[in-house]
């Protein structure tokens, strides 16, 4: 009996125009921000004032409140090749017999697809250098950075503004390898009402996790929706303060030659913007629809890990 031959995948969507080095090199140095800021450590974080603060708290209405954070994910699999750690550490058992008290260690090498995370300035390199023109090699070394780590940054306050594409397509997500450019952010904020201004930290949805959990798990390094390099001039432009989305910002394949994270390089590394990665926003995508409106209170408050490249976060939309 023959077998039948194995189908083959479908085809990833076009995620060009493919971009050279040289004109992705061209693109870095137009929106690069170095020397802007002081502390140069919080990069555009700095843009966000006492009174961008106070005006983002006036967004709040109703008074729902949104995590985004993935649950703390312990399974391996094909977007979780390292796998958190969680176990008890006492069954009440250690100590005096009364109160019995339980405990458990966690731990994660979070920089990956399956934790929702904060990227701070020290973590993404390009042409051997950091952010603000910082020489890699000089600070950041075994023991942690010396320069644009987690601990500078702080927690962040401010107006976030959801870019959901697929509430705009009528779609429940975007095809892994879809690629978001300048014009689909345009369109985006008409329809959806909303205006990137400075200050802002920008959420893009793919409606990947809902495509997860209903077609299974697959490797977000092959495929993923998210921004081609051609939308961060744009973002640049408008002086956002943070970048995030439920995927990693980088569409993928990468489109620029020889680049695996080139929105990681523009952001971080060029414009002092820092990243959350992996961000649950089905939830958030809901409470925005049933409210009207895509622009909201955003807190985030990383972990205070001096040296750290990084930090496991779980970011608060309030409506």
């Amino acid at each position: 009996m023959t077998s039948s031959p194995t189908p083959s995948p479908p085809p990833l969507p076009e995620n060009g125009p493919r971009m050279s080095r040289e004109d992705f090199d061209s693109l870095f140095d137009s929106v690069r921000t170095w020397g802007t800021w002081s502390p140069a450590d919080r990069g555009a974080w700095n843009r966000v004032t006492p009174a961008h603060v106070q005006r983002a708290t006036a967004l709040v209405r109703s008074g729902v409140t949104v995590p985004m954070a993935l649950p703390w994910n312990t399974v391996p699999g094909p977007d979780n090749g390292k796998p958190a750690l969680h176990y008890m550490s006492d069954l009440g058992d250690v100590e005096a017999p009364e109160p019995s008290c339980h405990k458990d260690f966690i731990a994660v090498d979070y920089h990956g697809k399956g934790v929702s995370h904060l990227d701070a300035l020290s973590h993404i390199a390009y042409r051997g250098q950091l952010y603000d023109g910082r020489t890699a090699r000089e600070v950041v070394d075994a023991a942690g950075a010396r320069f644009g780590a987690v601990s500078e940054l702080g927690p962040l306050v401010t107006k976030g503004v959801l870019i959901d594409l697929p509430a705009v397509l009528g779609t429940d997500w975007l095809e892994p390898g879809t690629a978001v450019h300048a014009e689909d952010v345009l369109a985006a904020e008409k329809a959806l009402g909303v205006t990137i201004a400075e200050g802002d930290a920008v959420l893009l949805r793919s409606g990947h996790f809902r495509r997860r959990a209903e077609l299974g798990a697959w490797n977000p390094d092959n495929a993923s929706a998210g921004f081609h390099v051609d939308a961060v001039p744009l973002l640049a432009e408008r002086g956002i303060s943070l970048l995030g989305g439920d995927g990693d910002s980088d569409v993928r394949p990468s489109p620029v030659d020889g680049l695996h994270s080139p929105v990681h390089a523009l952001a971080l590394t060029a414009m002092g913007v820092p990243m959350l990665d992996n961000l649950d926003l089905e939830a958030l995508s809901a409470a925005c629809a049933a409210a009207g409106r895509y622009e909201f209170l955003l807190v985030v408050a990383p972990l205070n890990v001096p040296g750290g490249t990084g930090s496991p976060v779980n970011p608060v939309a309030v409506l």
